[in-house]
């Protein structure tokens, strides 16, 4: 390609002889640059994007529209870098250039596999958009897992396109071997300055593997709801009900135990907890609480029960339990629960309130009650005797009998 474009470059010069050489290589060059835009832009646009289909026809557009402005750049180095030998420079400024447009090859190239790493991400998440994420676990798992890989990917990617740009320096190539030879204590040094680091990142790894949390997990985290909103290379941000984040190294769930209750299925059971009368009528109670439950629109009807579960000296304590699709229901269905059977007892059934017994009972006549004594104390005077009546008496005017 070089010797064809070497004539019509030489005509080109003749034809702009008047102007400084340097100052001709360079227009040369910025128009062999410019033409290859134009015709990238020609096949992304004019052709790529018009490309019909619904399936493949849309990831076809779907990548151009992402790669283009990359791919437009690497064609416009790839055609300028063809060109430079041909272009009348000094053999240092073509080295020099021909540097510059490797290095931006290079980054460009990096550039690019990013976008393809997060388009291709994408387009794989994309499935499971539609899905209910509270619900679907497996949406949840691959979602947690093509993100955390995506990012480990990428930094892999960011780590070889500089290396890759630094091995285009002559001194980097020459002193390779010595580097090489001394990486072994020099890696011991980062190893350890950088251990929390690594640390996270291997963890982040096995949670992508093995999948303790996931994305949009339910977990109690130091007494709090709190759900999994976004899982880093390094760290979890954890949002709590009342919009709180907390960000919580990612280690912390390989080395610690917590509560994940959406771990196989967000469905639970809530139990709900009613202090009643021992006169309460269960049979009544329980056919509300079947009634009630029933109604709402949380219940996923699987699960209900309602049984006496303990009892004290005052009152009996009724447990009812219901299912629900998730946490946040299971909260909203007892709420409700509560809510209409308190007002059904108040309303309707109002022997099974919690009520607080005490009997007088009358002393027979004629029975004397031991004198009350204090401990550590004479006893009291004997004319602090019990009377006929049962009731203490005070001491009488003709003081102390005999």
């Amino acid at each position: 390609m070089q010797h064809e474009l070497a004539p019509v470059l030489t005509e080109v010069r003749n034809w702009l002889s008047w102007l400084p050489a340097p100052v001709v290589s360079f227009i040369v060059l910025s128009v062999i640059g410019l033409l290859a835009a134009l015709f990238s832009r020609l096949v992304t646009d004019r052709i790529l994007m018009r490309i019909p289909g619904a399936k493949r026809g849309a990831l076809v557009r779907l990548f151009t529209k992402s790669l283009r402005r990359p791919v437009r750049l690497m064609v416009m180095f790839f055609a300028v870098g063809i060109t430079l030998p041909v272009s009348g420079l000094s053999n240092s400024l073509q080295a020099t250039i021909g540097h510059i447009l490797l290095i931006c090859f290079i980054a460009t190239m990096g550039y690019g596999t990013l976008i393809t790493i997060r388009t291709l991400s994408d387009t794989y998440l994309s499935r499971f958009a539609e899905a209910d994420q509270d619900d679907d676990i497996l949406a949840r798992k691959h979602a947690t897992q093509i993100r955390l890989l995506r990012r480990l990917t990428e930094i892999i990617i960011c780590v070889l396109t500089v290396s890759a740009e630094l091995v285009t320096f002559e001194p980097v190539r020459e002193y390779g071997v010595s580097l090489f030879a001394s990486a072994g204590a020099a890696s011991l040094i980062l190893g350890l300055a950088a251990r929390p680091v690594l640390a996270n990142l291997f963890a982040g790894v096995q949670i992508a593997m093995t999948q303790p949390i996931r994305m949009g997990d339910l977990i109690v985290f130091n007494g709090d709801w709190t759900w999994v909103e976004e899982i880093t290379s390094t760290y979890v941000v954890l949002r709590s009900w009342d919009w709180r984040r907390r960000i919580v190294p990612i280690l912390y769930f390989l080395d610690n135990p917590f509560e994940n209750w959406t771990y196989n299925s967000a469905e639970l059971v809530g139990a709900v907890y009613l202090h009643v009368d021992y006169r309460a009528p269960m049979d009544r109670i329980r056919t509300k609480l079947e009634e009630i439950v029933r109604g709402c629109p949380q219940w996923t009807g699987k699960d209900f029960s309602a049984q006496v579960a303990d009892c004290n000296q005052q009152t009996m304590m009724i447990r009812v339990t219901a299912s629900a699709r998730t946490a946040i229901r299971s909260w909203d269905l007892r709420c409700e629960i509560r809510e209409k059977i308190i007002r059904w007892m108040c309303e309707e059934c109002p022997e099974a309130l919690p009520k607080t017994r005490f009997a007088m009972t009358p002393a027979e006549q004629g029975y004397a009650q031991p004198a009350l004594t204090r401990t550590g104390e004479n006893p009291l005077p004997p004319g602090f005797m019990n009377g006929p009546e049962g009731a203490f008496q005070p001491p009488s005017d003709s003081g102390p009998q005999a």
